[in-house]
């Protein structure tokens, strides 16, 4: 049993928890909670930590759920020096990322179990330049697993998919959505563009009403930063402008709630 907060292991799930290059550079992030637990792929857990008051209630659950081999067992004091929540729930996991490329995530088949056959294989990707807020980015990648989106395309500046905030948002998605940062957000785009992907741009100068555009076809959103949104650059790479309508004095919606909108309405027509 782990009893130390001197323990390697700990200094390292601390890491993890606080510090991108911990992440980046072990490949390596930490989740919490037994759904998140349950939900990570088995190849990819690296390790499971549970506190002793969990171990002590939930033994057959744990050991049904992960080889001896990959558990640990932490003093209770220990475990919540660990964890990145106020009311730690007792159990977390350390587990490996999953490397994909720009190629991977747009040869990926929509696998939406409600869409007709016709509609199956148009690409529905989501692409955010500079991202800042971790919550936003969780609920987006939950939010395009609901839409049935193919894949959810980062500019390298955008927060940290594997920020603590970011993971918890995912509610479990983030291991079914696949995702890739790139370094040219621009050169991405043109890309998108070549392979006969549509690109419509969320901006408050779009001449269309975003329910207009045909998205059945293969389609990929541009998000931008929830401050200045996109930048004119992307804006001007983009095959379309498009709009959601408002009411009042407000300008714009959060970023989540722009990208949910959008993505929902290709879903409807997809149906």
């Amino acid at each position: 049993m782990i009893t130390s907060t001197s323990n390697n292991q700990v200094k390292h799930i601390i890491n993890l928890n606080k510090k991108a290059k911990e992440r980046k550079s072990s490949k390596e992030f930490v989740v919490e909670g037994i759904r998140m637990v349950k939900e990570a792929p088995k190849e990819r857990i690296v390790k499971v930590y549970v506190s002793e008051n969990y171990y002590k209630d939930n033994e057959k659950l744990i050991l049904d759920l992960i080889n001896e081999d990959k558990l640990e067992i932490v003093d209770n004091t220990v475990f919540c020096k660990m964890s990145d929540t106020q009311t730690p729930q007792g159990i977390m996991a350390v587990v490996a990322m999953e490397n994909k490329s720009l190629e991977d995530i747009v040869s990926v088949k929509n696998t939406n179990k409600d869409l007709s056959d016709d509609k199956i294989k148009a690409p529905l990707l989501i692409c955010l330049e500079n991202l800042q807020d971790p919550g936003n980015l969780g609920t987006i990648i939950r939010m395009a697993e609901g839409a049935g989106a193919t894949g959810v395309i980062m500019s390298s500046n955008t927060v940290d998919v594997y920020n603590p905030k970011t993971i918890r948002s995912t509610m479990g998605s983030l291991y079914r959505v696949p995702f890739v940062y790139v370094e040219d957000f621009y050169e991405t785009i043109s890309k998108l563009k070549d392979l006969g992907i549509n690109t419509y741009a969320a901006h408050l100068k779009g001449e269309n009403v975003y329910t207009g555009p045909d998205f059945t076809k293969p389609t990929a959103f541009l998000i931008g930063n929830e401050g200045n949104g996109l930048t004119d650059k992307a804006s001007a790479l983009a095959s379309s402008l498009i709009k959601i309508p408002m009411e009042g004095e407000v300008e714009s919606l959060n970023a989540a709630i722009a990208t949910t909108i959008l993505s929902y309405e290709a879903l409807r027509q997809r149906l």
